[in-house]
């Protein structure tokens, strides 16, 4: 069983102090006649896209002028959302009380600075003075290669004040992996660091900073923050400066002048994972990606003024965007930067429990690795403040929704969310309103037409196909960056079918209208010509105590053109175990049992490490890549990039 099972479900009090419930009455209220349940209000929200998205600017109280049209030219891709609109993503996320508390930072070692949102509107003034002052203006760009820490934040609100767009990757990249990034857009500020902290250790990058530095092109200015407290003095990088020189020499800047733009102003370059080849650049829009993260977070997430919301990102992730609108909801942010295990794997918990956290939000492989470790929180942490757990970056298997309710907290909603950088949002996530089922996606996203097609373009339920959105909806992006023609944009997301956004997740429809993702499409395993999701098998091997992680691909066996495919299982086990014939038998027994036949690996074999990227994903391509014997183009996308070296040549993929 896993779809029935409940493992938590709303009391009728929770229910009625939830926004999604407030917006389902006052929108009723608006159409002139109530909406009797949250199906009924998600069918409007496709049916009546105009209504609904004007609904939303007007309930979560955009600050902008909305005009009177909403959606024009009605196509994907083409939609015009909002055209006469103006308004400035900044001052929607600076707005709340002088004394709020806005931003909360802590590392491994200690916790470090605050701000209230009085202390962060000086900050950005003066940033954006200074970022004026160098002649940035709408549509240049402003790049950070920054740890999660407050500076970022004031770099990317100071950045979309004035119009300009902004891109960040993390500190951990190599230097040819930010210039794949960087040096596509060309930014004419860079703001970097001195280093930062991981798992007890103080990494330098100021040499690594000053060959970007040197390689990009028409840089103007580049700004150094001090995340170790180094000395900064290094003239190896060419007209750096100090940020708190920068802004010492903005002391006396006023408010903050906020340009209103149009809704589909470029606020962020984002990028693919880059795996396969140099990162796509995404182009994403300010108005959309404000509409979309407010109905995220206070309708799905029920993210309300006060609380206190957490994700474990880098800046190199779409989920530090995603986290940092929450400013719009006028939470408070707690960002953390460091090792996510760090202190025995209780750091993150520490923090959830010294700042009263609301909203924790982790990875799908955090939650696996804390369970395989026998955390818990719910015995070791005063979690009462918790009401929302986010799990995104991979499929969150069954038996992590166990371990959550059993281990983590009981009365909690565990909403697992899915969607991705090409969006800057979700397709699928929580709903306050409605159970948690074991291993089920709780609901489709309000104003979204999502639907799961079979391989003729037919939607289907109950059975696994390509997750799609046949309707235009506002956070598509603008487009790709260098993709005059949007030929690009249009290869990426609408050659599959027609007109129809084909998002590349291998998902399913359930009875009750939740969801499944089983894993990629481009990772989907096709043995005999039966498609079988990644997943699928993980949620199998990995309920092996001795399994710590696994990683499965198709291999061309044989080998000659026209050959079939085999699955090959790859697994990582805990210290001192061993992949002997009993091992390999109970794992065959266990995907056998609760699988299929054909899910059964022809082979098994033990790895040291398994390759993921920055953001904790692990990459089946790359690893299949590797196996048939091609080049992997971009290993700076991979946090582990030594670990491709474990599934080269090995001995036991060139026999049956």
């Amino acid at each position: 069983m896993m779809s029935d099972e409940v493992l938590w479900r709303p009391s009728a009090e929770q229910v009625k102090t939830t926004q999604l419930w407030a917006f389902l009455r006052w929108a009723g209220d608006r159409r002139g006649r109530p909406f009797v349940s949250y199906g009924e209000l998600c069918q409007w929200s496709i049916d009546r896209r105009e209504d609904f998205w004007a609904a939303i600017w007007d309930f979560c109280g955009v600050i902008g002028s909305r005009g009177e049209r909403v959606l024009v030219d009605d196509a994907m891709p083409g939609a015009r959302w909002f055209p006469e609109a103006r308004l400035n993503f900044a001052e929607n996320l600076l707005r709340g009380p002088d004394d709020a508390e806005a931003v909360v930072f802590r590392d491994e070692v200690c916790p470090g600075e605050r701000l209230t949102r009085a202390q962060l509107r000086r900050a950005v003034a003066q940033v954006a003075a200074a970022l004026r002052a160098e002649g940035v203006g709408p549509g240049d760009r402003v790049a950070a290669w920054l740890p999660n820490v407050p500076a970022t934040v004031v770099a990317m609100l100071a950045t979309a004040s004035m119009g300009a767009i902004f891109s960040s990757a993390s500190p951990d990249f190599g230097v040819q992996g930010v210039l794949d990034r960087f040096g596509q857009i060309e930014p004419k500020v860079l703001f970097v660091c001195d280093g930062y902290r991981y798992n007890g250790r103080a990494i330098d990058c100021r040499d690594k900073a000053a060959e970007v530095v040197a390689r990009l092109p028409g840089l103007a200015r580049t700004v150094v923050v001090p995340c170790l407290g180094e000395s900064l003095d290094n003239p190896a990088i060419p007209g750096a400066v100090r940020l708190d020189d920068l802004r010492a020499a903005h002391e006396g800047t006023g408010e903050i002048v906020f340009e209103p733009l149009p809704f589909d102003q470029p606020l962020y370059v984002l990028y693919s994972s880059g795996t396969t080849g140099i990162p796509k650049a995404i182009v994403h829009g300010a108005g959309a990606t404000l509409l979309q993260h407010l109905k995220e977070h206070r309708l799905h997430g029920d993210v309300r003024p006060g609380d206190r919301l957490f994700y474990y990102t880098t800046c190199g992730w779409m989920m530090w965007n995603w986290l940092v609108s929450g400013l719009a909801s006028e939470a408070t942010l707690l960002l953390y930067d460091g090792a996510p295990l760090a202190a025995d794997g209780a750091v993150l918990f520490d923090y959830a429990q010294a700042e009263r956290t609301t909203h924790f939000g982790t990875s799908a492989k955090f939650i696996d690795a804390i369970a395989k470790a026998g955390l818990q929180p719910a015995v070791t942490h005063q979690l009462d403040a918790l009401r929302v757990i986010f799990s995104t970056g991979s499929p969150l298997l069954a038996e992590g929704f166990d371990y959550v309710y059993r281990s983590i907290k009981a009365d909690v909603q565990l909403a697992s969310i899915s969607g991705g950088t090409d969006i800057v949002s979700c397709f699928v996530l929580g709903n306050p309103l409605a159970p948690v089922r074991r291993g089920e996606i709780q609901c489709r996203g309000l104003g979204l037409a999502v639907e799961v097609f079979d391989a003729a373009g037919r939607p289907v339920r109950g059975e696994k196909g390509e997750l799609v959105c046949t309707r235009a909806f506002p956070s598509m992006p603008v487009g790709f960056w260098n993709d005059p023609d949007g030929s690009r944009y249009h290869a990426a997301y609408f050659e599959r079918f027609a007109g129809v956004w084909c998002h590349g997740d291998y998902a399913e429809i359930t009875a009750n209208d939740g969801l499944i993702i089983w894993g990629r499409s481009d990772a989907t395993l096709n043995p005999g010509g039966v498609c079988i999701g990644t997943a699928e098998i993980y949620r199998q091997v990995e309920k092996l105590p001795e399994v710590v992680e696994s990683l499965v691909i198709g291999q061309r066996w044989p080998p000659e053109e026209g050959g079939d495919e085999r699955v090959v299982l790859f697994v990582r086990l805990v210290d001192g175990a061993i992949l002997d014939d009993d091992l390999r038998a109970r794992i065959r027994k266990m995907i056998r049992d609760n699988a299929t036949p054909r899910h059964v690996p022809a082979k098994i074999l033990q790895v040291a490490d398994i390759p993921r990227t920055k953001s904790g994903k692990i990459v089946e391509l790359a690893v299949r890549a590797v196996v048939h014997g091609q080049p992997v183009t971009n290993v700076e996308a991979l946090a582990n990039p030594e670990a491709l070296a474990h599934f080269q040549h090995r001995d036991e993929l060139s026999s049956a």
